[in-house]
């Protein structure tokens, strides 16, 4: 390669050193990696997969025969630039029926290519060189990576069992406050499944007011409940005045390559989402939208998955308590955040300084992938999303998760 071309790379992504030394790994390639590995050093023994963070069944029959219909039609085939109008009242009707949300589908609803394109995308309309983003950590973080392409700064709210994995947006300093233009949430969260509830909400709500601040939520698990009713941050009285929610198909419909959803809220952060998605993709394929117009029009369907969600998070909560666990089952989502051990004694005793140390153990040694998250403390996250056919097969996966966690005893 020209070494000329070294000198042109953004410093946003590494600047002239950009392609001259390795980067870090991606932790979800190093998972890849690792279980590509454990599986060539245990020949012929299962894999348990508790890491994956994606749904384990196919999107619903009449939501694929939607999208089969629509792509033969010749009126789908062009540019969706930003959505087609069954989408919008589609997704407006759902906010209504799910959350008990009003929302004006022409000037409040837009789609999106997935929640992550809309984190992506949203922080070219309200960040400038030294403005600062709150984001919870652990938590998703592409919102705040697009920010720092922009010149913006990310300040962290750690999520601790503590405040229950709610941010202290007491802790603030006066200085960052002054600084701040958006504050972005996740409820129930990825990775530690908690679930804000409706003082949370409204705390946030004050606090936007206050501070004169933007609120994203990011509302990708809001629907996959285990009891009581689906909340939106919409739903509290002021919350429209202040943010926008960001709704995805792919988590609570089984359609995470399908790549859809919506962003609602305040018709003035929605048109600015617009106007810069329309200058950054030409629209999910239309065929794909009113498919996801049909999920959308189908929410018995997400209440079907969390029942199965509910069913698997039982089991599991059983099984790591009785081997010592602290887990607890979340009130939503289908991840399970648990503190990671700090040893385990079987034929020998080894111990983890953190997660990653557990995590790598455990897959190693006994073929069962998790993800470590130690940015608030050393902890690891199981997902219920697991392979598994029917009740029997889950029944089956999570006793064999057991027999390989029986031998050791940790230590917390």
């Amino acid at each position: 390669m020209s070494t000329y071309l070294h000198n042109l790379f953004a410093q946003r992504i590494g600047g002239p050193g950009y392609g001259l030394k390795e980067a870090p790994i991606y932790k979800f390639e190093r998972i890849k990696r690792a279980k590509r590995a454990a599986l060539a050093a245990h020949p012929g023994k299962e894999l348990l997969d508790f890491g994956v963070g994606e749904p384990d069944s196919m999107a619903d029959p009449k939501v694929v025969e939607s999208l089969a219909l629509e792509a033969s039609l010749p009126t789908n085939r062009g540019y969706a630039d930003n959505g087609g109008q069954r989408l919008k009242t589609a997704a407006a009707r759902y906010m209504k029926e799910v959350f008990g949300v009003t929302a004006d589908p022409e000037t409040e609803i837009v789609h999106s290519i997935g929640s992550k394109a809309a984190l992506s995308i949203l922080p070219a309309a309200l960040i400038d060189p030294g403005d600062v983003v709150l984001m919870t950590t652990p938590g998703y973080p592409v919102f705040g990576t697009h920010a720092t392409y922009y010149g913006g700064k990310v300040h962290a709210l750690p999520l601790t069992r503590e405040n229950r994995f709610l941010p202290r947006l007491d802790t603030i300093p006066r200085e960052v406050l002054d600084k701040t233009k958006v504050l972005v949430l996740n409820y129930p969260n990825n990775p530690t499944g908690a679930s804000a509830n409706p003082d949370f909400f409204r705390q946030v709500v004050e606090f936007a007011k206050k501070e004169e601040i933007v609120v994203i939520h990011d509302a990708a698990y809001t629907a996959l409940i285990f009891e009581g009713q689906p909340l939106s941050f919409l739903s509290i009285p002021g919350a429209k005045e202040v943010g926008l929610e960001l709704h995805s198909v792919s988590k609570a419909f089984n359609m995470t390559g399908w790549r859809c959803g919506f962003v609602v809220g305040h018709p003035l952060l929605v048109k600015a989402y617009a106007d810069v998605k329309d200058n950054t993709d030409s629209g999910q394929f239309l065929a794909i939208q009113h498919a996801c117009a049909t999920a959308l029009e189908n929410p018995q369907i997400t209440r079907e998955t969390s029942a199965k969600y509910s069913r698997r998070m039982d089991g599991l909560v059983r099984i790591l308590k009785a081997a010592g666990f602290p887990a607890e089952k979340p009130a939503g989502s289908f991840f399970l955040y648990t503190q990671a051990p700090k040893s385990a004694s079987g034929d020998k005793e080894v111990t983890f300084p953190n997660g990653e140390a557990f995590s790598k153990w455990l897959i190693e040694e006994q073929l069962v992938s998790t993800v470590p998250w130690d940015e608030a403390g050393a902890c690891v996250r199981f997902s219920v999303t697991f392979s598994a056919k029917d009740a029997a097969e889950e029944k089956r996966v999570l006793q064999e998760l057991a027999s390989r966690l029986k031998p050791y005893q940790f230590r917390f």
